[in-house]
Protein backbone atom coordinates (compact mmCIF):
# COMPACT_ATOMS: atom_id res chain seq x y z
CA UNK A 1 0.00 0.00 0.00
CA UNK A 2 1.27 3.66 -0.69
CA UNK A 3 1.34 3.96 3.15
CA UNK A 4 4.18 1.19 3.53
CA UNK A 5 6.09 3.76 1.10
CA UNK A 6 5.30 6.91 2.27
CA UNK A 7 4.91 8.23 5.34
CA UNK A 8 2.48 10.87 5.01
CA UNK A 9 -0.96 11.58 6.19
CA UNK A 10 -2.14 12.04 2.86
CA UNK A 11 -0.71 8.36 1.68
CA UNK A 12 -2.53 7.07 4.77
CA UNK A 13 -5.77 8.36 3.60
CA UNK A 14 -5.36 7.13 -0.13
CA UNK A 15 -4.66 3.97 1.46
CA UNK A 16 -7.99 3.95 3.67
CA UNK A 17 -10.03 4.82 0.65
CA UNK A 18 -8.24 1.90 -1.70
CA UNK A 19 -9.46 -0.64 0.95
CA UNK A 20 -12.91 1.22 1.34
CA UNK A 21 -13.40 0.67 -2.35
CA UNK A 22 -12.63 -2.62 -1.84
CA UNK A 23 -14.50 -3.79 0.40
CA UNK A 24 -17.69 -2.05 -1.46
CA UNK A 25 -16.74 -3.64 -4.22
CA UNK A 26 -17.07 -6.94 -1.99
CA UNK A 27 -20.83 -5.76 -0.50
CA UNK A 28 -21.90 -5.22 -4.30
CA UNK A 29 -20.59 -8.57 -5.86
CA UNK A 30 -22.52 -10.21 -3.00
CA UNK A 31 -26.04 -8.26 -3.54
CA UNK A 32 -25.37 -9.58 -7.01
CA UNK A 33 -25.41 -12.95 -5.86
CA UNK A 34 -27.89 -12.43 -3.58
CA UNK A 35 -30.42 -11.18 -6.66
CA UNK A 36 -29.54 -13.92 -8.45
CA UNK A 37 -30.51 -16.24 -5.91
CA UNK A 38 -34.09 -14.37 -5.80
CA UNK A 39 -34.92 -14.37 -8.88
CA UNK A 40 -34.10 -17.69 -9.18
CA UNK A 41 -36.65 -18.46 -6.23
CA UNK A 42 -39.10 -16.02 -7.66
CA UNK A 43 -38.83 -18.10 -11.07
CA UNK A 44 -39.35 -21.43 -9.47
CA UNK A 45 -42.52 -20.06 -7.24
CA UNK A 46 -44.60 -18.85 -10.75
CA UNK A 47 -45.79 -20.04 -13.70
CA UNK A 48 -43.77 -20.37 -16.92
CA UNK A 49 -45.59 -17.44 -18.26
CA UNK A 50 -43.23 -15.30 -16.56
CA UNK A 51 -39.97 -17.15 -18.11
CA UNK A 52 -39.47 -14.57 -20.85
CA UNK A 53 -39.42 -11.68 -17.84
CA UNK A 54 -36.87 -13.41 -16.11
CA UNK A 55 -34.76 -14.17 -19.13
CA UNK A 56 -34.61 -10.66 -20.00
CA UNK A 57 -33.90 -9.53 -16.05
CA UNK A 58 -30.81 -12.14 -16.60
CA UNK A 59 -29.75 -10.49 -20.21
CA UNK A 60 -29.50 -7.66 -18.07
CA UNK A 61 -27.54 -8.78 -15.56
CA UNK A 62 -24.93 -10.86 -17.82
CA UNK A 63 -21.20 -9.06 -17.53
CA UNK A 64 -20.50 -7.58 -20.95
CA UNK A 65 -17.98 -9.13 -23.21
CA UNK A 66 -14.79 -6.93 -24.38
CA UNK A 67 -15.90 -7.28 -27.81
CA UNK A 68 -20.04 -6.13 -26.49
CA UNK A 69 -18.34 -2.63 -24.56
CA UNK A 70 -17.94 -0.27 -26.57
CA UNK A 71 -14.31 1.49 -26.33
CA UNK A 72 -14.03 4.71 -24.49
CA UNK A 73 -11.46 7.91 -24.78
CA UNK A 74 -10.10 10.04 -27.12
CA UNK A 75 -9.59 9.25 -30.69
CA UNK A 76 -7.23 11.58 -32.75
CA UNK A 77 -8.18 12.42 -36.38
CA UNK A 78 -5.61 13.03 -39.07
CA UNK A 79 -8.04 14.71 -41.78
CA UNK A 80 -11.20 13.06 -40.75
CA UNK A 81 -9.90 9.57 -40.72
CA UNK A 82 -9.25 8.21 -37.51
CA UNK A 83 -5.66 7.46 -36.45
CA UNK A 84 -5.00 3.41 -35.47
Amino acid sequence: MLATVLNSPVAVQASIQVVRAFVSLRALASSHAELARKIDQLERKYDRQFKVVFDAIRELMRPLTPEERKQIGFRATSGGMPVT
